[in-house]
């Protein structure tokens, strides 16, 4: 793919985007994590200041829309502890597995996930990255590493990873304790060579990246993409509870997110457009899920709502051609198979991998099979 430009757009808390319902604040969540408190300044940011809702991306971000002040609202981020850093705000993305140090997995990378955070923002280069340029750290679970992140570990035991570029194994093993410098290593490599590129996917020979490297095991190898998130009773490795809870279409009444952060309990976003909380009592759990299932969030693993998601559409972006969050609600059918995403135009955002992406034509949808 040639680009018609060296930066691309994606926004950020700062570098916000002019949408159609107005400026569009987007918020990185390295590794989906979020206090109780700053869910609440987010919800608060959306309430006072925006359209009242939040919206979960597929890189388990926040995004506010509708923003009528930005500054006021990367002043209460700032606050918040949501943008520590001015230069590199649209770079911290990092997706990782959510349940980890939890619930499964073969060990804990949450620590990983900071280190790598902390790293990139120390690191000036990095700034130059593309908003697009994705880090993927999978605990071993196989959750994460169908996602495609450009440059990515995935754990094999507690001590050694693969080494995944553009999700396909490089057949690299890493020490685990490696990752972060190996990553950084990568990200550093693809400033030097990408040209116009803003994904590892899309340059000649991504393998350059890691040229020189011996490799301890076949190349090429992916893992089948993940696109339902964990939901329900989740019972953790030390006894406590987790809720997991799917957000129809990713859109989160700010008023809910309230009702969520009242929990008072660690939280995750996941890239599935769910949230996760953690540590939780038994009794606390049985109390919130009675709560807040009947508020509309989905704790049912089984239902039709975790096999569709679309992009924001109409009226919201200018580019689309309907309204496709509301096709998308009226095409929710438990008969249906496989996972369905609406979209407005070609540009396909959010597409999950693997899914049917039905693109609006101003009269119906056609299947667009091949992911963008």
């Amino acid at each position: 793919m040639v680009r018609a430009r060296e930066t691309d757009a994606c926004p950020g808390a700062l570098q916000t985007h002019r949408a159609a319902d107005g400026d569009l604040v987007r918020i990185r969540l390295p590794g989906g994590a979020i206090t109780a408190a700053q869910m609440e300044t987010v919800a608060q940011a959306a309430i006072e200041l925006a359209a009242s809702t939040l919206e979960l991306t597929s890189r388990a971000n926040l995004q506010i829309r509708g923003v009528r002040d930005p500054a006021a609202v990367a002043a209460l981020l700032t606050d918040a502890g949501l943008l520590p850093s001015t230069s590199h705000e649209r770079v911290r993305n990092i997706v990782a597995s959510p349940l980890s140090g939890r619930a499964g997995g073969a060990c804990d990378v949450r620590g990983l996930v900071t280190a790598l955070d902390t790293a990139v923002q120390a690191d000036p280069a990095l700034a130059a990255l593309p908003g697009r340029f994705l880090f993927g750290i999978d605990d071993g679970r196989g959750d994460i590493s169908g996602l495609g992140a450009d440059a990515g570990v995935h754990a094999l035991d507690t001590s050694t990873a693969a080494l995944l570029l553009a999700g396909r194994d490089t057949g690299v093993r890493i020490p685990l304790d490696a990752a972060v410098d190996e990553l950084l290593g990568v990200a550093r490599r693809f400033l030097d060579v990408r040209g116009k590129h803003w994904r590892v996917r899309e340059l000649d020979d991504p393998m350059l990246l890691v040229r020189g490297r011996d490799a301890d095991a076949p190349a090429g190898a992916t893992w089948p993409p993940v696109t339902r998130p964990p939901v329900g009773w989740i019972e953790q490795d030390d006894g406590r509870i987790a809720l997991g809870a799917a957000v129809p279409l990713g859109v989160l009444d700010a008023q809910l997110a309230r009702y969520l952060a009242a929990v008072e309990a660690p939280m995750a976003v996941t890239p599935w457009r769910s949230i996760l909380l953690f540590d939780l009592d038994e009794e606390v759990a049985d109390v919130a899920l009675r709560v807040l299932a009947p508020l509309g969030l989905i704790f049912d693993e089984n239902s039709p709502w975790l096999s569709v998601s679309a992009c924001t559409g109409s009226p919201g972006c200018a580019q689309s051609a309907a309204d496709v969050r509301a096709d998308a609600a009226a095409a929710v059918d438990p008969a249906v198979p496989g996972h369905r995403h609406f979209v407005g135009c070609e540009r396909a955002c959010g597409s999950p991998a693997h899914a049917e992406v039905l693109v609006a034509t101003g009269d119906g949808y056609r299947s667009r099979k091949a992911h963008p």
